[in-house]
């Protein structure tokens, strides 16, 4: 049953974008960040930080 309730969320989410290719997955920054303001991404053996400022917006650093 979660399967059902996930794939319902995932197409909200993409009826919400509909200016996004819909084959683009989406993850709302509330997934990523979950409490906190800034996450770690590992690319090919580099770790980048995604921060929420505190205007709001998001910023890459590697």
């Amino acid at each position: 049953m979660e399967r059902n309730n996930t794939e319902g969320r995932r197409a909200d989410e993409l009826r919400l974008h509909s200016g996004v290719d819909q084959t683009l997955p989406v993850i709302k920054s509330e997934s990523l960040f979950e409490n906190g303001r800034e996450v770690g991404i590992e690319h090919e053996g580099s770790i980048y930080r995604l921060k929420i400022t505190k205007q709001g917006k998001l910023i890459l650093n590697k």
